[in-house]
């Protein structure tokens, strides 16, 4: 797209942004009419453990938010010489689950709690035996439910219960909405009418423990909205919140706001049923959307919901590139040290690059990348470990290895579950994430350690925020009619390029025998919680 087409589609508003924020960057991308990027912003941020309580302040929330749309604006300005004053529609999206809850005046009552906390196991056991379906941890449900058990304070008063996502979009709105993606990992949909199940949350509610509130859990729950439906306008409050400049007008639709996992679906084109991906970076979960209902319930697979609402097994690990990215880390101040200016990005794929010339089996290394606890290989309490027998082969590239594969190890061994018990097949899987800009490595990883074909498409690079950006431009549909799986196989994914690799020989054995041995050595891992304080 010429530069002045692109000025005109910029006064004209004929854009959509797309807002996330992940578990490590808040970013921000603007998209023209076609999806095509016109400018990004981005804001770096790590969650904090506090009081045993993975966490993010909401005022670092809006500190981010504000820095990454600046950074955005600031992109439009240098690159095409004009303010960013409008936008033709907007959506934001941010990591799922947790527990965000809020009294009838709008203040907060408790601590964020994110995903990764690994402290609802009594909530998700009595639920998933109550509801006969899967509550994993760190659905919002049990974060609830445990928060009930616990007789924390603030329960009596609750008002609102929400997601991240849910909760900017509705200070942006004055929306209590949720896309049904997102919403899914808050508590079960009901495929059928596209809401929260309505048996369910009456088993919940008449709960001893839950019925002697004054609340209702229906009234305390998001409204739940499908991709394609708007869900609010951004009001004159939240465009400056957004911006407080004044610069952004408000009035901008918005789409319902969606969890990670519901961009990366629309970001890799796998929404269909029988399509699946994998998204790949703080923590990893592979998405297969179901043609028929799973015969069992099953505790390392979620069923939730694409953006549009198709049930999808999902197999989630709440640990991936958190210590890779420290073992990189300690190789950079080795860098420093000997006077390289080599860092960041360029040594992150020098030393994954170096892992080709690696034995496949990773040589007797093995490596458990749990920072925090893992309910997939039944790991309490994350001690990141390496550990290697006397005849292991220590050597640079089998040490990288080791940390690629114990990055995913979590997600090879949840998706045996889906494979061999429930034998769901996927063709090829497209990946996603910040593990995959090294150019096959982590590709050629996973589909040795799932045995399937992977394929990475060239938006892979863009990722969630520019799925959210194109669930805007859905609001905009060309036919009044049209599926999301058809918007964007017509619209989005026509021409995309895209590059699969299938699983080799001399790596799917090597990787089967990596994660027999990762298994074998699990009883470490989890003896390492108990002895190594936090």
């Amino acid at each position: 797209m010429a530069k002045e087409d692109i000025v005109k589609a910029l006064n004209a508003g004929d854009t959509a942004l797309g807002l996330e924020l992940g578990s490590t960057n808040i970013k921000a991308v603007l998209v023209d009419s076609e999806a095509r990027v016109i400018a990004e912003g981005s804001y770096g941020w790590e969650n904090q453990l506090v009081d045993g309580i993975w966490t993010y302040a909401l005022a670092e929330v809006w500190k981010g938010i504000r820095a990454c749309y600046a950074e955005l604006s600031a992109d439009v300005q240098t690159k095409y010489g004009v303010k960013l004053t409008k936008i033709g529609s907007f959506g934001v999206s941010a990591m799922m689950h947790g527990y965000l809850a809020f009294d009838e005046k709008g203040a907060q009552l408790a601590q964020f709690r994110t995903w990764r906390n690994n402290i609802t196991g009594e909530a998700a056991r009595k639920l998933t035996e109550l509801l006969g379906f899967n509550i994993p941890q760190r659905w919002s449900i049990a974060h609830l439910y445990q928060a009930i058990l616990n007789e924390e304070p603030e329960v009596p008063r609750l008002s609102f219960l929400t997601t991240l996502a849910g909760y900017v979009h509705w200070q942006l709105t004055g929306e209590k909405v949720l896309g049904v993606g997102d919403a899914s990992g808050m508590f079960p949909i009901d495929a059928a009418t596209g809401g929260y199940d309505a048996e369910m949350v009456l088993k919940f509610q008449q709960l001893t423990e839950v019925s002697r509130f004054d609340w209702r859990l229906a009234e305390l729950l998001p409204e739940v909205k499908a991709a394609g439906t708007v869900a609010g306008h951004i009001t004159e409050e939240g465009a400056k919140l957004l911006d407080p400049t004044g610069t952004l007008e408000s009035g901008a639709p918005c789409a319902p706001p969606e969890g990670d996992a519901g961009t990366g679906m629309v970001a890799t084109n796998a929404v269909r049923p029988g399509t699946g991906n994998i998204s790949v970076g703080t923590s990893a979960f592979s998405m297969n959307v179901l043609s028929a209902p799973l015969a069992a319930v099953h505790e390392d697979i979620d069923v939730v919901m694409t953006p549009d609402g198709a049930p999808v097994a999902m197999v989630h690990t709440n640990n991936c590139t958190s210590d890779l990215n420290a073992w990189v880390g300690l190789f950079e101040e080795f860098a420093t040290l000997v006077g390289s200016d080599v860092k960041g990005g360029k040594l992150y794929s020098l030393l994954l690059t170096h892992s080709k010339s690696a034995r496949r089996d990773a040589g007797g290394l093995l490596n458990y990348s749990c920072l925090s606890g893992e309910n997939v290989t039944r790991v309490e309490a994350g001690r990141p470990l390496f550990v290697r027998g006397p005849k292991a082969k220590m050597h640079l590239p089998e040490f990288m290895l080791t940390q690629l594969y114990g990055a995913l190890a979590p997600l090879a061994v949840g998706m045996q579950v889906l494979t061999e018990e429930e034998h769901v097949e996927a063709e090829a899987m497209v990946a996603q994430g910040g593990l995959l800009k090294t150019p096959e490595i982590a590709q050629q990883a996973l589909a040795d350690l799932l045995g399937i074909p992977i394929t990475v498409m060239e938006t892979a690079g863009s990722g969630g925020p520019w799925g959210m950006a194109v669930l805007a431009l859905f609001l905009n549909k060309k036919g009044a009619n049209e599926s999301l799986p058809d918007f964007l196989e017509k619209n989005i994914f026509a021409e995309a390029k895209s590059s699969t690799l299938p699983p080799m020989a001399e790596g799917r054995e090597g990787a089967k025998a990596y994660i027999k041995a990762y298994k074998e050595g699990l009883r470490l891992e989890r003896m390492a919680g108990e002895c190594i304080n936090e």
